[in-house]
């Protein structure tokens, strides 16, 4: 018998557990917006029809700079640099992404999230999506460096930004520890340990009851990053990290705002009636800067 206990060790019974207090500042929870560009788009050299020629193909078409250039000249007799086509959508982007904030809207109770990778000057970079299952409408977008938990704080505290009063979410999310740590912080901010649920999808099997009943969420996010990655491809990959949140801003005003999706019976996300009467795409991409400048 004293031989047995002799061989149990002591830190068999201690509890381990590890605390974390998050100090995140208001400023440190906006979402990465593009910086002020050096062109100022209200006095470029083209058109505002040229300018949402470029968005058309670049963005809604996802055709990289070159080619969006090469169709200009070749198709419309508009001599413009693929150069001038970054130029011009980094300038964009500045202003849609205050447009997007803007004119988000309610959302829904249930969200998805995931990161999807990127690679800004050969290395990996991360965007974050969060989307509304009913509307199939971007509620977040956030790039970043890493996958910590700063990041999914971000992207989770601009996904429930435009809450109604006394609404509660529930975010459904991959494995990261990121978010659960997040949620913890962002219940601690808004004062209320229910504010945010939190639910897992782990893996592609259903080896759990959780991961079976959400998988249809998980699904969501996923088939959103196939669509990003489809833009952004082109580009094979970013300079600058500015850059990056260029292409990320203008694809999610594209996403939200004028792209038709079969699950709304061809409807876009969010509708506006400043863009209903618009016939051509160029022509909402410019209707869109003009609002947001």
């Amino acid at each position: 018998m004293e031989k047995a206990l002799q061989k149990i060790k002591s830190s068999q019974f201690k509890l381990c557990y590890q605390y974390r207090e998050y100090h995140f500042t208001q400023a440190e929870l906006t979402p990465t917006g593009p910086a002020k560009p050096l062109v100022d788009i209200s006095k470029i050299y083209n058109s505002q029809n040229v300018l949402g020629l470029i968005l058309s193909f670049y963005i809604s078409f996802a055709t990289s700079a070159r080619k969006t250039a090469f169709i200009l000249r070749s198709v419309f007799n508009i001599n413009v640099s693929h150069q001038t086509v970054l130029n011009y959508a980094e300038a964009a982007a500045y202003y849609c992404h205050r447009f997007n904030l803007k004119h988000k809207g309610p959302v829904d109770s249930r969200q998805a999230g995931d990161e999807a990778y990127i690679k800004v000057a050969g290395k990996d970079n991360f965007a974050f999506f969060f989307i509304s299952p009913q509307r199939h409408k971007i509620t977040a977008y956030h790039v970043a460096e890493s996958r910590e938990t700063l990041p999914a704080v971000i992207a989770m505290n601009e996904a429930t930004r435009t809450a109604l009063p006394g609404q509660k979410f529930t975010l459904i999310t991959d494995g990261n520890p990121s978010y659960p740590a997040g949620i913890h912080f962002l219940n601690q901010l808004r004062g209320s340990k229910d504010f945010i649920k939190h639910r897992k999808v782990i893996g592609l099997q259903n080896l759990d009851s959780e991961s079976q009943l959400f998988r249809p969420f998980k699904q969501l996010i996923e088939r959103l990053n196939r669509t990003y990655k489809h833009h952004v491809r082109p580009a094979c990959g970013f300079n600058s990290f500015n850059g990056a949140v260029a292409l990320t801003t203008l694809f999610s005003t594209h996403y939200n705002f004028l792209r038709p999706h079969m699950a709304l019976d061809y409807q876009v996300p969010t509708p506006m009636s400043e863009l209903e009467a618009i016939s051509t795409i160029q022509g909402k991409w410019a209707k869109i800067i003009s609002l947001a400048a």
